[in-house]
This record gives structure tokens, sequence and C-alpha cells, in this order.
């Protein structure tokens, strides 16, 4: 069994506010006390170890080296186990109908039962773009990219900032990395 685990740092690196350095962050959570610390892209995924760690523990605890002096800037941070990672893979109820993996997005909130406030969002029609609904995560289709879509908007409005959105080429490579022995 893994104790590799996944932190998802929301809305960091985008745009030029909340600029965190990446060596910064792996530093920072490496003396927390886990190992095996690595980043992904410059977005706020950082892959580790954490053997005895509970999810809900460690991202309060990477929040608050965020926020403390080192790196002075909060963010909210979920994190995943290993096998969240790979059970957002393996339920994505749109994959088969993807020909560019940087217009699919995943949204993961803190709380699973959250998704469920998406039930009216899976009622209505949005032409192209698809939506669905995983026991861990929410999956939109954007065809045309999200800036010309209403539906991240949509999913943003509802779970406001109790969630965070990864495209699904970003949640491969997370998957690679967590599975990875």
């Amino acid at each position: 069994m893994t104790d590799m685990q996944v932190a998802l740092i929301r809305g960091i690196n985008v745009g030029k506010s909340k600029r965190v350095p990446m060596a910064e962050l792996r530093d920072g959570v490496e003396e927390l006390g886990f190992t095996n610390v690595k980043t992904l892209l410059n977005s706020g995924n950082v892959v580790y170890s954490a053997t005895g760690t509970a999810p809900q523990e460690a991202a309060a605890r990477i929040e608050g080296v965020l926020a403390g002096p080192r790196i002075g800037v909060p963010a909210r941070v979920i994190v995943l186990t290993a096998a969240e990672v790979a059970q957002i893979v393996a339920e994505n109820g749109i994959g088969a109908e993807v020909d560019n993996p940087s217009r699919l997005f995943v949204a993961i909130p803190r709380d699973p039962a959250e998704l469920r406030l998406l039930d009216g969002l899976m009622r209505e029609d949005w032409g192209t773009e698809k939506l669905a609904i995983s026991g861990r995560a929410a999956y939109f289709w954007c065809p045309d990219g999200s800036l010309d879509s209403r539906l991240p908007e949509a999913v943003a409005r509802v779970l406001k900032d109790r969630v965070t959105t990864r495209n699904w080429g970003t949640m491969l490579k997370l998957r690679a990395l967590t599975s990875a022995e």
C-alpha cells in the first residue's frame, strides 16, 4: 500500500498574483516531515510520501506553510491519497470522448459530499459541452476551450472556493507520479 499523497493548491501562480516559488514550496513541505517531495508544473501540485498523516491534517499543515513567513501566500489546499487520484482517473465518465486533454477539466472539492450540489447543473443542456460526476470529482468537457465556456463558471459558482480544478493532462501526470513505487 502506498503512502503517496497529492496536495492540490488552489489559485497560486495564476497570473501575477499569489506567486509561490516551487523550490520554496518543496522545502516547506519537506520541513513538515514529508518525504519524496516533488512538484508538478508551476501551478500548485505537490506529490509526497506522508506515512501516518491523514489528508485533512496534511492539508492544514501545508496551508500553514503557505501562509507562514517563508512564503506568505495564504491558499486553500486539497489533499488526495494515491488511491483517490486513481479513483478520479478511473471514474472519468467523459474520457472516451476527449480528443484534447487540455480541454477536459476535473473539479475536486475538499469534501466529496459537495458534489451533490452540482445535481442541478446535470439537468441543464450544455450543448457540445459535457458534465459528469463521480464519487470524488466532477468532470467537464469544453471542446472550444474554457474561456469560451459557461460550464467552468457554473461549477465554480456552485462550489465556490471549496474546489480546485485541474486539466485532464495534469491528472494523468499526477496518477503516474503516485503510482510509481
